[in-house]
């Protein structure tokens, strides 16, 4: 199992010594996943913390008249999980599904709690992980409640730059909340005004 990648993303925040990467390497598992395969599906209880190596993921749910709502998108070096579940234990309602083939490290509750109670840089990484994520949270809210359909785009952009060309339309307007036809239309009039 190859796990520069992710000591390369706690190194962003504070890199581990020798004994915190045996520890870690010791507690996560690779895993590979199919496009469209779930990691994670409705009234499962979500056990895992997962990096994502290569690939691309969906956060969404379904409402009664079987439409997508997706939470958030994730790719190589993010994380994806659902906190509430994680920590809760209570069925998810959310569903967690690849857009890609990929390659994930997976850490269940109990490897990571006791990493949390053992070394102090992983509880305070992990801290500040759930810390931006709710940052990213507030804005998509504050962005859904006050922001135009378009400047939505904009954000969404902005946001995932790189990801534009690797996620279908309708998984697009699906997150901002609008119709594909209107996510044309928007891409349209903002091709026209360059």
């Amino acid at each position: 199992m190859n796990i520069d990648k992710l000591l390369n993303h706690f190194s962003n925040y504070i890199p581990l010594n020798q004994e915190e990467t045996n520890e870690l390497s010791q507690r996560i598992l690779e895993r590979l996943v199919k496009r469209k395969q779930f990691i994670l599906q409705k009234n499962d209880v979500c056990n895992n913390y997962t990096f994502i190596i290569s690939g691309l993921f969906k956060m969404y749910t379904v409402d009664k008249n079987g439409d997508e709502h997706i939470l958030h998108f994730a790719s190589e070096n993010e994380w994806i999980c659902d906190i509430n579940s994680f920590h809760s234990k209570k069925p998810s309602l959310l569903y967690i599904e690849a857009i890609e083939p990929s390659i994930i490290l997976q850490i269940d509750n109990t490897n990571l709690m006791y990493l949390f109670t053992h070394y102090q840089k992983f509880d305070r990484t992990f801290r500040v992980l759930i810390e931006n994520k709710c940052m990213e949270l507030e804005n998509r809210i504050l962005q859904n409640i006050s922001s135009k359909a378009e400047e939505r785009y904009q954000f969404f952009i902005e946001q995932y730059p790189n990801l534009c060309n690797r996620i279908p339309n309708l998984q697009i307007a699906s997150y901002l909340g609008i119709t594909p036809e209107f996510l044309s239309k928007i891409r349209n009039v903002i091709s026209k005004n360059k």
